[in-house]
Order: structure tokens, then sequence, then C-alpha cells
């Protein structure tokens, strides 16, 4: 369970759909070590809970997060004049993530086997925009601001960045908004396929939640899990190789229960009732 002012919240609702909140909102969600570490606990928590089929992240208030803390990098600014060691040193949210809920990279998120969607409410910049990058789906409200904005502090594509974001935008975009560290709005985003798309500000969590409840409802959390594997693995395998791959994961889809349920549900012009996702 999680508290009113705890850096991150959870809530559970009745169709399996768990909502995470960023929940620091007198900050934008400002990115700290303690919120990395709720972020990522509950992440694990959601990942081993059966009852949790869809999980949806957001930010209270009006940014889904701005990014690190500006304190903390201020003060990571100031010891690092004329101390060689501090670029050795775990940048914040790292150290208290690995050592809290052992969970030692930030990719962490790719590899929940159940849907991730960022439900991206207002202001997502920096380690927000590599943490919303980190999830499966991306839905914007109308006139949310993003911005990689490492390039106009000094800083490099951190977190994986360099990695995720071409392959979710096209080489072209990625350098445009890596190197510009240009803002763009939620519709510009969308066109370029940064966000899958764009709900209306007013109806944006209605929206996102009505979505990933129908995910919820209608699709098998065993076939979540394969084909979540299949994305990020297959982008290393050569086209013959992602195919062979392919035959021998389908060849197992035919022997599992969900394949069952899912003819017969189809068959009855019924909803299916596939089974939780096995998570030991």
């Amino acid at each position: 369970m999680t508290n009113a002012d705890d850096p991150v919240l959870f809530e559970l609702h009745p169709d399996g759909v768990g909502v995470i909140t960023f929940n620091r909102p007198g900050s934008m969600n400002g990115w700290t070590s303690a919120m990395g570490t709720a972020y990522f606990g509950l992440l694990r928590q959601c990942a081993e809970d059966p009852g949790v089929k869809v999980i949806v992240v957001t930010g209270a208030g009006r940014a889904w997060c701005a990014g690190a803390d500006m304190r903390g990098l201020q003060s990571l600014s100031s010891a690092a004049a004329g101390d060689s060691t501090v670029a050795e040193r775990p940048i914040a949210g790292s150290e208290s993530v690995a050592d809290a809920v052992g969970v030692d990279h930030h990719w962490y998120t790719t590899t929940v086997p159940k849907p991730v969607i960022a439900a991206i409410n207002g202001a997502c910049a920096g380690m927000g925009f590599s943490q919303a990058m980190m999830c499966d789906i991306r839905f914007a409200a109308a006139g949310a601001k993003m911005t990689t904005s490492f390039s106009q502090r000094g800083l490099i594509a951190e977190w994986g960045l360099s990695w995720t974001l071409p392959r979710i935008v096209g080489m072209g975009n990625a350098a445009d908004l890596l190197l510009s560290g240009r803002v763009v709005l939620a519709e510009e985003a969308a066109t370029m396929g940064l966000v899958n798309k764009v709900f209306p500000a007013e109806t944006f969590m209605d929206e996102v939640l009505d979505y990933a409840s129908t995910m919820a409802a209608g699709a098998s959390p065993g076939s979540w899990a394969v084909i979540k594997q299949q994305l990020y693995s297959d982008v290393h395998r050569t086209l013959p190789e992602a195919e062979a791959e392919g035959v021998r994961l389908m060849a197992e889809s035919f022997t599992r229960p969900d394949f069952a349920e899912g003819v017969a549900s189809f068959m009855g012009k019924r909803p299916p009732k596939f089974p939780s996702y096995p998570t030991s």
C-alpha cells in the first residue's frame, strides 16, 4: 500500500489495471533517489502480482516527470568542480534502486511481462523522457510538452535513450530531439510516433484507463509476456532468425491453455477468460 505523501502512489482498479503515479507535484515530479526506489519497487510488485494485468504510469499535477530534481543536479554540478571522482558516482535513482528492490538497470520496465503504458499528462523531460521511452505504449494529453533537454544541460543521452529513441521515432527524429533539445508538443510528438495517440486534456485519464481496461479484458497475459520478449529481443536478430524464433514460440503457444480459451471464446461468441500470467 502507498500513502498520500509517498513520492510514488499505486492504485489497483477492479478491472486489473494498476495505476502508478509520480507524486511530487510541487517539483513537477522531479526524479529523486527515493522516487526511483519507489517506482521500480512498484513495477516489480505489479510484475509479480497476478491481480495486476496492465500497468499505467502517470503524474500528479501538471507534469508527468520534468526530469531529475534540479536541486540534485545543482548539488552534483557543484560537487563536480575540481573532483574527478564525481563522474564515477551513481546518478540519482540508480544506487537506491539496486540496493532496495534488486533492479540495477532502468530498462527493467521492458522486462515486465505485462503492458506498461505511459499516460503523459503534462511536462515530460530529461530523466522523465527516458523513463517514458522505456514504456511499451505512450499516450499524451493535448498540449503536453516533451523534451530530451540533455544537450541544453551539457549532458548526453542517458539511461539507454540512444537505443530506445531511434527505434521509436527513427534516426532522423531521434537526432533532432537529442541534438537540439527542443520542446515538442503532444501533437507533433504523435506525428513522429513518439506517442501513440493524443487525447483531450479534459478526458485524458478516462481515455487511457478505458484503453487499458479494454486491453485487460480481452487479451492473454501469457501472450503479452512472450510478445514483449519478442519486441525487445528481435531487434538484435536478423529477419530469418526472428521468424525461426517465432515459429518455435508459436508451437509453444499451441500447447498453452490461453490458446484453447482464445479459440473457445471466439467460437462461443463470448469474452475470453484467460488465466493470469504465472509469475513463479
